[in-house]
């Protein structure tokens, strides 16, 4: 699976942790939503950057309390249709602030990119059938945005209404 973080196919510095393996102590891990809550304590100790992969009906409020321990918040797709994980992502950027890592997980097609990108994401673990340096012009297919976002890209609206837009009279063409 190839990690597109930055707009870019990267090497994953981070390991995914299964609940029944030993945590590395000089590693960037990610485990468990269920884990970190046992072991927080002692995983906030660690050497070595922490993320925390939530489960599919997790939202924002399961990490809440531990934004400013985390260096990555994996929130998972396991369904093309399952929308919950982009409110999640815009919660915790917009709301709530969080300056870390959001990755996306699990199911991520490129049809999602551009998507997953505007709602905070940084990184993305491809899982889709095209090759994942091609993948990434999908970053490119949203050409004009509606609504604001996390991304913070100017709208439509925004863009037609700036005053280089207007003209001598003062209406905007």
């Amino acid at each position: 699976m190839a990690l597109l973080k930055d707009r870019q196919v990267v090497t994953d510095v981070w390991t995914h942790v299964g609940d029944d393996a030993e945590v590395p102590s000089d590693a960037p891990a990610i485990v468990s939503i269920a884990r970190w809550r046992e072991l927080r304590d002692s995983l906030e100790g660690r050497n070595a950057p922490i993320g925390v992969l939530l489960s599919a009906g997790d939202g924002p409020d399961a990490v809440l309390d531990d934004l400013d321990r985390l260096d990555l918040i994996a929130i998972p797709f396991d369904h093309f249709k399952d929308g919950r994980g982009y409110s999640t992502a815009r919660l915790l950027r917009e709301r709530h602030g969080f300056t870390g890592e959001l990755r996306a997980v699990g199911n991520v097609l490129r049809d999602q990119i551009a998507f997953m990108e505007r709602c905070g994401f940084d990184s993305l673990e491809y899982a889709g059938g095209t090759e994942a340096t091609r993948a990434l012009s999908a970053f490119e297919d949203v050409s004009v945005v509606y609504q604001t976002a996390a991304d913070r890209r100017a709208s439509a609206a925004a863009l037609r209404n700036h005053p280089s837009k207007a003209f001598s009279n003062g209406t905007s063409g």
